[in-house]
């Protein structure tokens, strides 16, 4: 059944021209929406484990937490009320992606950047002079409306300004700066924390301004992409911006392919009706299913017992410090990697690498956990286990950061015609967010109860995912975004929903 797996993408078409200094630069600043993402998720985790804002803001479960005596490696002190103040904001991101999906279609992309970057400001602003629980939820409210603008606008912006041979390279630039906002974060939690007074923690909220502040500005100076042009009404605007992207006068072929995408998304009133129809089975299914499987890969509770390893190992009260460095590392160097091979490669290779690698990995941590802590959750670690725990753990999270976390925001963003373009991608981030919730909700309950096993549930699931990968995605490097369907019409299982017409073989025919 998998041999009809893998499409011949080659008959695809190749547009000419080069790779210019111009869709650099846009895809560089657009980029920088991965960075607010990416910066909430390193200083969320850090500043509520600080003891000033505990005490200031949650003062019963400061006094809770420090009454905690439990040394059970799998039943820690866990707070609904701070997990639920934690992830509110994927919750407002959530929400605020199916108005983004709008905005994006209607104004344009760089628009909905802009959007995202000023209320993902004010929240910031809000939050660091936060002088109560309310100003902190308004904050943290805003801050996720200002993650979902910003997830759902900005891989797609970078898939339609990218050639289709480098769309995987420039697209992943968006999880790049998300590694890089979550290390910066951690290493300036790790200094506001020293901050004598215990006023700290403003420095570390109010900071997110600065990435917000550097995709706000920069979504002024950025170009509408030749699609979204043509989508509102722009033709001649869009001819010249392909011109400037693709540094070459021969860009008829690509226009006219842009034209007749546009005319087609002209008839669809309703993207969220017609997303639903049969002929968008295919990629509205993966638009829901990579989300959700990038959730469940497990990345939680093999970041959750870093810090714990490395204080074993000997780096004391610094560990959790440590740990956030050195993971945070791998994670940036690994999405490097990612972003130099997944035009080379593959999206699929990435996947399937990536997906064995995670499953070996934690496999070999739940064992070596189970024989340290067993079911009990007491027990001692010894330097050499910890040593070997640490080894595989900074490999689990190479194989994510090549696999599941950039491609789960890149092969979304590449897959839809335009016309449901805006709407998938909302779709996307919305399930994401959605079980990022869930996920943070329950992982430290769900710890508690499965204990090892955790490790090896998430295990399961990473064979389901890397099983669906292999089976129903085909391959989509080098494929001109506006030429998706003919990927999904060649494809064993997907093809059957396809009509001809549908994926434009006529149009194919005569090129």
């Amino acid at each position: 059944m998998a041999g009809g797996v893998i499409v011949n993408t080659s008959g695809g078409k190749e547009y000419p021209g080069n790779v210019t200094l111009y869709v650099i630069f846009a895809s560089v600043v657009a980029a920088f929406g991965g960075l607010i993402f990416g910066y909430d998720i390193g200083i969320s985790g850090g500043v509520t484990s600080m003891d000033s804002f505990l005490s200031r803001f949650f003062p019963s479960v400061y006094h809770k937490e420090k009454l905690d005596a439990s040394t059970n490696q799998y039943c820690k002190f866990d707070s609904e009320l701070l997990t639920l103040f934690t992830s509110s904001l994927y919750v407002a991101a959530l929400i605020a992606s199916f108005f983004a999906g709008t905005v994006t279609r209607v104004f344009g992309r760089k628009w909905s950047m802009f959007g995202g970057g000023i209320v993902f400001l004010i929240g910031a602003v809000l939050n660091g002079i936060a002088t109560n629980v309310s100003m902190l939820i308004i904050g943290r409210i805003l801050l996720g409306i200002g993650v979902g603008f910003a997830n759902q606008s900005v891989p797609v912006y970078l898939s339609e300004m990218a050639p289709a041979r480098l769309r995987g390279m420039l697209n992943i630039l968006f999880q790049l700066m998300i590694t890089i906002g979550i290390l910066i974060a951690n290493f300036i939690n790790y200094g506001t924390s020293k901050i004598v007074g215990g006023w700290g923690w403003r420095i570390s909220l109010g900071l997110a301004g600065v990435p917000a502040l550097m995709i706000t500005l920069g979504a002024l100076f950025l170009p509408d992409t030749p699609n979204s042009l043509i989508e509102r009404g722009h033709p001649d605007e869009a001819k010249e911006m392909l011109r400037k992207i693709r540094g070459t006068e021969d860009i008829m072929a690509e226009y006219e392919d842009l034209i007749v995408a546009s005319e087609e998304s002209k008839l669809v009133t309703h993207p969220w009706r017609n997303i639903l129809e049969r002929r968008n089975r295919a990629p509205l299914t993966m638009s829901i299913c990579i989300p959700f499987f990038q959730q469940l890969t497990g990345i939680n509770v093999i970041m959750f017992y870093a810090p714990v390893l490395f204080k074993t190992i000997g780096f004391g009260d610094d560990a959790s410090l440590m740990s956030a460095v050195i993971t945070g590392l791998v994670n940036v160097l690994a999405t490097v990697v990612s972003l130099v091979l997944v035009d080379r490669l593959g999206r699929r290779f990435l996947f399937l690498q990536g997906g064995s690698q995670m499953l070996v990995c934690q496999v070999i941590v739940g064992t070596l956990i189970a024989s340290v802590f067993g079911t009990t959750g007491e027990g001692e670690m010894d330097k050499t286990k910890a040593y070997l725990i640490v080894f595989f753990v900074c490999l689990y999270v190479a194989g994510f950061a090549w696999s599941w976390g950039p491609l789960g925001w890149l092969v979304p963003s590449e897959i839809f015609p335009l016309e449901i373009r805006s709407a998938g991608q909302s779709m996307n981030v919305s399930v994401n967010m959605l079980f990022t919730f869930f996920i943070g909700q329950l992982f430290l309950k769900m710890l508690c109860v499965m204990k090892f096993g955790l490790f090896f549930f998430f295990a399961g699931w990473v064979v389901i995912m890397t099983m669906f990968i292999y089976i129903f995605l085909p391959e989509t490097k080098g494929v001109p975004i506006e030429e998706m369907n003919l990927v999904w019409k060649q494809h064993w299982f997907w093809g059957k929903f396809i009509s001809d017409q549908d994926a434009h073989v006529e149009r194919k025919s005569s090129a």
